[in-house]
């Protein structure tokens, strides 16, 4: 993160290089990162177990609860109490809130020793319902909530075909390779090859994804935020409280329902996480790249990953909750 802020004050024009290679909204720079982070975790995946996950309805039905109901209402709770008197940065974040992680959140899990194939699944789940509920969702808390609390009213005009795209980019391309990577590779070399030999050496890949991911991201905004830093930190206020409640939540949530360390931890970091990607383009999109509401989708990543960073250490130390029935890896 401070690499990419510098990078970004210090080099010039870099920052317009690096905007000039995109396809619509979507930094491409950013998007290859996101590849490389998502293919090794997705190639881990054991898709032949995806069933035990999808016949387990106390995680999917959290999920989406936490995801599409309870994670956007606390973002809008948060962003009008905290920032009552700012306007653009509150659509900003209530966009950010509807925007539920479908990249990043694979490697929190990964990290944190969660389930990787309930991983799969849910990231997949949020996805479709991203391409459906994103629209709508931003047209109920932008527009009508406000109406009927007799607050001020914003317009979010964005198409589910734009949504779509996005989900196929972050999320079918690697999905799919990481599917037909375990298929031929168990498939020619068989199954103790593929995990004792192939994944070891990708394995690297996913961290320098992030990391080349964190630098392009940091780089492209580093002048906004820099520039701005005591809008940043009104900004990252609900943020923070917004990352730790929803984790902190979704585990207890876990916990209360029986579900094994794992899955809590899934269900947590895919709770509490948030597609900044997708936020920042919508808001750039709608609002313009100056507007406070991209500033808002830029400072979403400032926050949200030394915090769920944070929390994978608060995660493995919360094991021991479960010492009576988790696997530990």
């Amino acid at each position: 993160m401070g690499a990419g802020l510098l990078l970004g004050r210090l080099v010039p024009g870099l920052n317009t290089a690096l905007e000039a290679v995109k396809v619509g909204e979507i930094s491409l720079p950013i998007a290859l990162g996101l590849l490389l982070m998502m293919y090794p975790v997705l190639a881990k995946v054991r898709y032949d177990r995806l069933g035990t996950v999808t016949g387990d309805r106390r995680l999917l039905l959290s999920s989406l609860v936490l995801n599409w109901v309870l994670g956007p209402a606390l973002m809008f709770a948060l962003a009008w109490l905290l920032l009552p008197d700012l306007p653009e940065y509150r659509t900003g974040l209530i966009i950010v809130g509807l925007a539920r992680c479908i990249a990043m959140v694979l490697i929190w899990n990964d990290l944190a020793c969660g389930d990787r194939e309930a991983a799969a699944v849910l990231v997949a789940l949020n996805s479709v319902f991203q391409v459906v509920a994103f629209g709508l969702l931003g047209w109920f808390y932008l527009d009508l909530l406000p109406g009927w609390l007799g607050l001020p009213q914003e317009a979010l005009a964005v198409s589910a075909w734009d949504i779509a795209f996005y989900v196929i980019i972050f999320l079918g391309l690697p999905l799919a390779a990481g599917d037909a990577s375990r298929r031929l590779g168990e498939r020619t070399r068989g199954r103790d090859w593929y995990e004792q030999r192939f994944l070891p050496r990708i394995g690297p890949i996913a961290l320098y994804g992030l990391l080349f991911t964190i630098v392009i991201l940091f780089a492209l905004q580093g002048q906004s935020i820099t520039s701005q830093p005591a809008d940043v930190a009104r900004i990252a206020l609900p943020l923070l409280a917004y990352f730790t409640l929803m984790w902190g939540g979704s585990f207890l949530a876990g916990r209360a329902i029986g579900l094994p360390y794992e899955k809590t931890t899934t269900l947590a970091f895919t709770a509490a996480g948030n597609n900044f990607e997708l936020a920042i383009a919508v808001s750039v999109g709608v609002f313009g790249v100056t507007s406070g509401q991209a500033l808002a989708g830029v400072a979403g990543p400032l926050i949200e990953v030394p915090v769920l960073v944070a929390l994978v250490y608060v995660s493995l130390w919360g094991r021991r909750l479960f010492k009576e029935r988790v696997n530990v890896r």
